[in-house]
């Protein structure tokens, strides 16, 4: 098995395809649950990738839609295979975002809107450390050394050469002026994000607080995009306890407006670059 197998993507281009098979079929999730004698929202989750896949599975389910192609079979019963693999993070224990790391690793194009910090794949270590230090309560030395080392390598797609991933962020003024950590680490953070928004790949924009009511003001949302025909667009909606993966069609349609109004209320990246260098004179005189 190849290194770069993502077990996350493999699950979701798994649960596509028994769905296509399924509704080819002309079977619903019901009927299907019935006659192999298993619980309907098993079927759903296994068809959104939202759980894993054995190949026994694969197998009855291929038996019961009639696919008589084994290639077929062997290919489905593959990426069940490959489902089951642990990605890179799960070596750094339990990492409650997993799903959204692979989904990340995989992505084409991410369009993210962040209203509170900067996001972390822009993060320097410094502020990255103090951003897990005060958002996460009780958290032990050992896992936040986890968290920043998982954060900081997913930070590995923005420097790859192949698979480069590309990036629009939009970032809330109160991003810039909130003081995570210290007056240092916020003036090199901010340093960092200008050097990033140089990059051909990455475009950043802030939407200043003057630009008054916006869609964004409901919180944080996330946009990603995949080369692969197959793979659907997915939105992430970040969340303390658990997060939300939206996959509808209708879903990502309204989410795509809501980042292009964003968008367009936001700084243009040279202002953007302008704003961020005067709050680095700004905390560089006070410091």
């Amino acid at each position: 098995m190849g290194v770069d197998v993502n077990p996350t993507v493999s699950r979701r281009r798994l649960g596509s395809e028994l769905r296509r098979l399924r509704e080819i079929s002309g079977m619903t999730t019901q009927q299907v649950a019935e006659r192999l004698l298993i619980s309907q929202p098993k079927i759903s989750l296994l068809e959104n990738g939202r759980r894993l896949v054995k190949p026994r599975d694969v197998r009855d389910l291929c038996g019961l839609y009639g696919v008589q192609d084994q290639r077929r079979v062997d290919h489905l019963m593959q990426l069940a295979g490959e489902s089951g693999r642990q990605g890179w993070w799960n070596s750094y224990g339990d990492i409650p975002y997993g799903a959204y790391i692979g989904l990340e690793a995989e992505a084409a194009a991410i369009r993210l809107y962040e209203p509170l910090v900067v996001p972390g794949l822009l993060q320097t270590p410094a502020y990255a450390r103090a951003v897990i230090a005060g958002t996460i309560p009780h958290v032990t030395p050992e896992q936040a050394a986890a968290r920043l080392q998982v954060r900081l390598r997913r930070q590995d797609r923005l420097r790859a050469t192949g698979n480069q991933l590309r990036l629009w962020v939009v970032l809330d003024e109160s991003a810039l002026r909130r003081v995570v950590g210290s007056r240092e680490v916020m003036r090199k953070q901010l340093d960092h994000l200008t050097h990033l928004s140089a990059q051909p790949h990455i475009t950043l924009q802030v939407l200043p607080h003057d630009a008054g009511a916006h869609p964004g003001v409901s919180g944080q949302f996330s946009l990603l995009e995949f080369a692969e025909v197959g793979d659907v667009s997915v939105v992430y909606l970040e969340r303390f306890t658990s997060d939300l993966y939206l996959e509808k069609r209708s879903d990502v349609r309204l989410y795509n407006d809501m980042y292009a109004h964003v968008q367009a209320q936001a700084l243009s990246p040279d202002n953007t670059r302008q704003l961020i260098n005067e709050v680095i004179e700004a905390y560089a005189d006070r410091g």
